[in-house]
């Protein structure tokens, strides 16, 4: 039997308290100092923190004792309109109406509106054998957009895994694009394995430059060595002082190679962290690495609807989605530690 608990702003104070409790789950409420509401749900395999009414961020994610996101610079999330000022979570919703890092005659935020987006609803679904996050999100804007959002995670029973899940209805009279890739941000391994289901080859390197990225003469280099890999991309994370700036994998139409893709990076001592999503719907996928003093991230795989170079790159290369009036798309991503 499934029960609805409906969160409110006012539950949310510098000291957790527990708000539901049985022999496999504990939800604590809590509030950090920075004023940004936190939902933290535990099994008996680990622990998820999740930003309920700030894009439904998934903030923290742990399973077996081991940390699953990128090393960062934040102490705790951030109160801030864009997410590249509060850079320290393990997944955001990149999008809706734009995505990934705009170019240089794109005008939105870099990941999209959605990233930290005030939500208007969050609530607790809780079963004897699931916990889910949910929450809902109106955009409007007036002589633009008008969608609902509605993003969800779950944390399953006695399972080291979640699933993320994001719904959008375009509530407008006319089309809206669509631009939404699930951005994973993974714990760097050192000599880990990449894996796939689909071919080496599939993946090519990213050739444009976002303005964020300051290229040295050594990262050309190494670019330029990663170009005529005929593989097409990296197999073993083995050479970390060349991931900073960092290094983008893109493979693109995935459905042409399986319906169900499955991506997975494993540790030298045999721990595998794993994600896996339909390609109906996410037909694209990026490959993120970063390494530096600061920041560390092995982001293996990144669903998206499309490639991450911002909206007109999207609409350009002919993979921007619309939502005619009324309709509506749902995306499912499965991840974790096997």
């Amino acid at each position: 039997m499934a029960g609805i608990i409906e969160l409110q702003r006012g539950f949310f104070k510098e000291n957790s308290s527990v708000i539901f409790r049985n022999n496999e789950f504990k939800v604590s409420l809590f509030q950090y100092p920075s004023g940004v509401e936190a939902v933290e749900v535990i099994n008996s395999r680990g622990k998820m923190v999740v930003l309920p009414f700030m894009g439904q961020i998934i903030w923290d994610l742990e399973f077996d004792d081991v940390n699953l996101k990128m090393k960062n610079m934040f102490s705790q999330p951030k109160k801030v309109n864009e997410i590249v000022d509060t850079y320290g979570c393990f997944s955001f919703h990149s999008g809706l109406l734009s995505n990934g890092c705009p170019g240089p005659e794109d005008t939105h935020p870099l990941h999209g509106e959605m990233a930290c987006a005030n939500m208007d609803q969050a609530w607790l679904e809780v079963t004897d054998l699931s916990v889910t996050v949910g929450g809902s999100y109106e955009y409007t804007k007036g002589f633009g957009s008008h969608y609902l959002a509605k993003p969800t995670v779950t944390m399953l029973a006695g399972e080291s895994l979640i699933e993320i899940g994001m719904k959008v209805k375009n509530l407008s009279g006319a089309e809206m694009p669509l631009q939404y890739m699930c951005h994973t941000n993974y714990t760097y391994s050192h000599d880990a394995l990449l894996k796939q289901n689909i071919p080496d080859s599939a993946f090519s390197l990213r050739k444009s430059i976002p303005d964020h990225v300051k290229p040295t003469e050594k990262w050309l280099a190494f670019n330029e060595e990663l170009l005529n890999n005929p593989n097409g991309t990296l197999k073993t994370l083995d050479r970390p002082d060349m991931y900073d700036p960092e290094i983008v994998f893109f493979a693109d139409h995935l459905d042409q190679y399986t319906k169900e893709a499955e991506f997975e990076m494993v540790s030298p001592e045999g721990v595998t962290l794993f994600t896996k999503f339909s390609t109906d719907e996410f037909n694209f996928a990026t490959r993120w690495l970063l390494y530096n003093e600061d920041q560390q991230v092995a982001a293996f795989v990144l669903p998206g609807t499309c490639r991450p170079e911002g909206f007109l790159a999207a609409k350009e290369s002919g993979s921007l989605i619309t939502l005619s009036s009324g309709e509506e798309r749902s995306f499912k991503v499965v991840t974790g530690k096997k």
